[in-house]
């Protein structure tokens, strides 16, 4: 059954889920006040279900659907074929509770601590990079987008409830190499060594990468190295780094009439060979995972969308890391 190495049941066997209990409970779990009705599902039961829509980047009506067809999904989950499954509507509204709870930062610092207290991360390096995500384009009018970007709501849309509540006025367009892009921007911390990610922060496509730079790096201790882009170099991050004993590896940037030194292109290059691994973090989200393209609409949904993406991705690269250390030795030849 598992001679393929289906992640999932290395998932279940390494895992304890149980650490995420008391976030879940204390988010969705509400005293009922009738014994009518039917028995709601397991918290972390329900969690897991989440987990298996970011890794295979599924719609709810699709999570249904697969896990009465899979027995990976199945047995994943500890359910028997044609044992009871909730449908896309409790599915959604678990994750609405979240969502509501803020509850996503905490189930993902959770497992952060665990993979501390494994001594997974090493923290010697550092990477800080952010990557968009894209949601479905909205067809406003010029001047609709105009309100929208002054954090006004047209008057026809408030006078159309059902309109309204498929519009995205959180979301951003920006450009980046004459391409534009709509929606949203995952900003991530990662360790370098072993390529998790340790903190993300979650914004509109069109706040600069560096704004959310000050609060991700209060995760960086003294005595550790912050590797990113040029688009990160400025005076402010200097000193921001420095007032933190923190060892600056960030790109060094070109100006108009003040292109770099071979000095400075080489030290780049170098730079270059560990913050790589941040691009393989995005690449194996993109790829692997399918993601993180979303549908949900607004930041708060947003944001649980990415954080449940970014913890996936924690979970199937510990996965991967237990493997490669498990894995057998080959013989050299002599």
């Amino acid at each position: 059954m598992t001679r393929l190495r289906d992640p999932l049941v290395d998932l279940k066997r390494l895992i304890d889920f149980e650490i995420f209990r008391p976030i879940l409970q204390k988010a969705v779990d509400k005293p009922k006040t009738s014994p009518a009705g039917r028995k709601a599902f397991d918290s972390v039961f329900m969690f897991k279900i989440l987990i298996i829509q970011r890794l295979y980047n599924l719609s709810d009506e699709q999570v249904e659907f697969q896990i009465n067809d899979r027995n990976s999904f199945q047995r994943f989950l500890n359910i028997s074929s044609g044992g009871k499954v909730p449908d896309f509507s409790t599915v959604w509204r678990f994750r609405e509770a979240l969502t509501e709870a803020n509850a996503m930062k905490a189930l993902f610092e959770a497992f952060t601590k665990t993979l501390e207290d494994k001594g997974v991360l090493t923290k010697v390096g550092t990477i800080v990079d952010a990557s968009f995500v894209e949601v479905p384009k909205q067809r406003n009018t010029r001047e609709e987008n105009e309100m929208v970007k002054d954090g006004e709501v047209p008057q026809a849309w408030k006078e159309n409830p059902h309109k309204l509540c498929q519009k995205d006025t959180d979301a951003r367009w920006t450009k980046k190499n004459d391409a534009s892009f709509f929606g949203y921007k995952n900003h991530v911390l990662a360790d370098a060594e072993s390529g998790m990610i340790r903190d993300y922060e979650v914004t509109d496509a069109a706040v600069h990468d560096s704004q959310p730079f000050p609060e991700l790096v209060k995760k960086v201790g003294a005595g550790e190295t912050v590797f990113a882009d040029s688009a990160y170099a400025s005076a402010k991050t200097d000193d921001l780094l420095e007032k933190r004993s923190v060892e600056n590896a960030i790109h060094e940037k070109a100006y108009r009439n003040r292109p770099l030194t071979k000095v400075q292109v080489e030290m780049n290059r170098v730079k270059s060979q560990i913050r790589c691994t941040i691009e393989h973090i995005f690449g194996c989200v993109e790829n692997s995972m399918g993601g993180p393209e979303l549908e949900y609409i607004g930041i708060r949904r947003i944001t649980t969308g990415i954080g449940l993406c970014n913890l996936a991705y924690n979970l199937l690269n510990y996965v991967r890391t237990f493997r490669a250390s498990t894995a057998p030795e080959v013989a050299q030849p002599a």
